[in-house]
């Protein structure tokens, strides 16, 4: 490491390249995963034959996804993040070909195996906003980590638009018109591997611990935060390095009680957000159309279509548009108060959807805060879980997270169904209200404690 790395100017000239880098990666990448799952269920419903795996590409990407979560925290735990993310963004491209090779072939099987590919890269993606704050000042870690998870939604727009110029690049390439827009996916993941393991040097996360070993020979102690998130309560000790990675994060977990808030605030909200969000269409189409609509064999209308999508893009929007803005709060407010906001947010939601299940517009309202509150809520958490435990155990404690996260996910979309059939969109909402009110009682509980321990100081 050369001398200029270690003073603090080059350090921040390391950190604002580091965050550029994956914003920009974070771009392409996007595009990948966008065009996936906008044209997925219908591939999967034309190569398979059945209406019945319509849903199999994003659940494979799901799971995929917080399958991936650990392996990928270990490989940057040994490596760096730059070999991690260039390693699931890689997955995702080979993911991108097997559509293309299942669009070609007609292959059932390959186009599952494809989007178990995009899900590794959905998993690296998500690792990548902690890379933005391996190196950043605490004062604006928020900001950080935020700005990287604003450069998703370009993508994430980008993506489900290029379906149309898509399909003339598969044209002009003689491949069926529906494997085009993988082909752009390819490219754009090609593009975002390139550039991080091109550009992404020093790897941020090896520099931070070079610093961190130099900072404890010259027997510097930095502070760390606490829990109100101006300062506070210090890390877990420092963990052993014995057992792998899901034992020694989960052990780290354990001995934090800032992690555990954290990664409390980080899976509730992912969870409430998921199982909420997932049914939102399906209440929309038996609102338009009345009762029994969205019963298998049932089409959407095209108005009913027009109003899903509207609803679900103000959604997206925001989920992320406003990631900066959290990030800052997270910075200025702190972390624990943030993660209050969300919570409050995300209950105000489905209050907001639930008891105004009868109205679309109601509906829409709840959709947009809901992603509100699940943005500050994931931002301030992951932002407080990156600087809650010791350096030697930060990226296994992401990697537990992450897949937390994934399997909340997961398990919210698939459980939302049956609490949607046994007590409907208002029960439904009521249910992901009472999951935010423990975690928002928790966060209060947090920030009591650390401003009493100031207190006692």
């Amino acid at each position: 490491m050369g001398p200029i790395l270690t003073t603090e100017q080059g350090v921040r000239q390391v950190q604002r390249r580091t965050v550029a880098l994956l914003g920009m990666a974070q771009v392409f990448a996007g595009i990948g995963t966008g065009a996936t799952v906008s044209i997925g269920s219908i591939l999967a419903v034309e190569l398979s034959g059945s209406s019945a795996w319509a849903g199999a590409v994003a659940t494979v990407m799901t799971l995929g996804a917080a399958l991936a979560a650990l392996p990928l925290a270990a490989l940057a735990d040994r490596r760096g993040r730059r070999i991690g993310q260039v390693a699931g963004l890689s997955a995702a491209l080979a993911g991108a070909v097997l559509m293309v090779l299942a669009v070609v072939s007609g292959l059932f099987v390959l186009l599952v195996l494809g989007a178990a590919g995009i899900g590794v890269g959905s998993a690296a993606s998500l690792q990548a906003r902690f890379a933005a704050v391996d190196l950043a000042d605490p004062e604006h870690r928020g900001l950080a980590l935020s700005t990287v998870v604003w450069a998703v939604t370009i993508g994430a727009v980008t993506g489900p638009n290029l379906i149309q110029p898509g399909t003339v690049v598969g044209q002009a390439l003689g491949l069926p018109p529906v494997a085009g827009p993988f082909v752009i996916s390819g490219a754009g993941l090609l593009l975002a591997a390139v550039l991080l393991f091109v550009g992404l040097r020093p790897d941020p996360l090896l520099l931070a611990r070079e610093l961190a070993a130099q900072g404890a020979q010259a027997g510097e102690h930095p502070a760390a935060p606490r829990v109100d998130g101006r300062a506070g309560i210090g890390p877990a000790g420092q963990a052993a390095h014995d057992g792998g990675t899901l034992v020694r994060g989960l052990r780290a977990i354990r001995g934090s009680r800032t992690a555990l808030l954290a990664v409390a605030a980080v899976v509730g909200a992912h969870a409430v957000m998921v199982g909420v969000m997932s049914m939102t269409p399906l209440h929309l189409q038996e609102l338009v159309e009345g009762p029994g609509a969205s019963h298998a064999g049932h089409t959407a209308s095209g108005d009913v279509l027009v109003i899903i999508g509207f609803t679900i893009s103000l959604h997206i929007a925001g989920m992320f548009a406003l990631s900066p803005v959290m990030g800052w709060l997270t910075d200025k407010a702190g972390r624990a108060q943030t993660i209050m906001i969300g919570f409050t947010l995300l209950m105000t939601a489905v209050a907001v959807a639930g008891f105004g299940q009868a109205s679309t517009a109601a509906v829409a309202v709840g959709l947009v805060l809901l992603g509100l509150g699940w943005s500050a809520a994931t931002v301030s958490g992951s932002t407080l879980l990156a600087e809650s435990v010791a350096q030697e155990s930060r990226v296994a404690v992401q990697g537990v997270s992450d897949m937390l996260m994934g399997a909340a996910g997961a398990v919210g979309g698939a459980v939302s169904g049956l609490v949607l059939s046994w007590v409907g969109y208002l029960g439904l909402n009521l249910l992901g209200g009472a999951v935010g009110a423990v975690v928002l009682a928790a966060a209060f509980l947090a920030v009591m404690a650390g401003r009493r321990q100031s207190a006692a100081a």
